[in-house]
């Protein structure tokens, strides 16, 4: 049973507030934030700990990124209602969860079985009309090409040409890209056919990403 109780709803609220402290500044990210409780995607035994602000272990060798972590990518993506987004990593869902309530028709990728079929169930208990995908997430997603944004929440080695090009004109893509360390955070948009403006936002630490473009590990 999906309970919200009135304590972890007040820590959700003092969870944004840190986020605010921290530079998230977009209404409407913080307030999809607000929206989706964490706690939902977490090993049940540890709800109390979803309100940290901490990545947090969820199995398979993944984790489901900090909060400031999922709030920084999104404000970056700039999600406006009824953009086509594609995620690379369903992971937990919770990325996603946020990129729906936000008015995205999201679609997902994830390698890992466990996570994918755990994630589909819980879209389908809250309501969520999640496209869920189990596959290969470097390789994007061409049969429903092109999308609006595109969001990678695992750390890329680098950018590829089998995502890049299956941005929008004007589409935004949002990556860590980098060693197993640290990744840089970057932003990408496609400006024109085969000409896309790149910038970096940062310095994180992600999982890294699987399959043909990811980590062999």
């Amino acid at each position: 049973m999906l309970q919200d109780s009135y304590k972890l709803q007040g820590k959700r609220k003092l969870l944004i507030e840190e986020l605010k402290k921290m530079g998230i500044s977009s209404p409407k990210v913080l307030s999809a934030l607000q929206k989706v409780p964490r706690h939902f995607f977490f090993p049940e035994d540890f709800a109390e700990k979803a309100y940290e602000n901490i990545a947090f272990p969820i199995g398979g060798g993944q984790t489901i990124s900090q909060p400031f972590t999922v709030a920084f990518q999104t404000q970056l993506l700039d999600i406006e209602p009824g953009d086509k987004v594609l995620e690379v990593g369903t992971g937990s869902g919770y990325q996603a969860a946020i990129l729906k309530v936000l008015g995205a028709d999201v679609y997902t990728i994830e390698t890992i079985k466990e996570l994918h079929v755990e994630a589909k169930l819980l879209f389908t208990k809250l309501g969520l009309n999640i496209v869920t995908i189990l596959g290969d997430g470097s390789l994007g997603l061409s049969e429903e090409a092109p999308f609006d944004k595109v969001i990678i929440t695992a750390a890329a080695p680098k950018l590829t040409k089998a995502l890049t090009e299956q941005l929008k004109l004007n589409g935004k893509l949002v990556a860590p890209v980098g060693d197993l360390d640290v990744q840089k955070m970057i932003l990408v948009q496609r400006v024109g056919d085969n000409e896309y403006t790149k910038t970096s936002h940062g310095n994180f630490n992600f999982v890294p990403l699987t399959g043909t473009y990811g980590w062999s590990i």
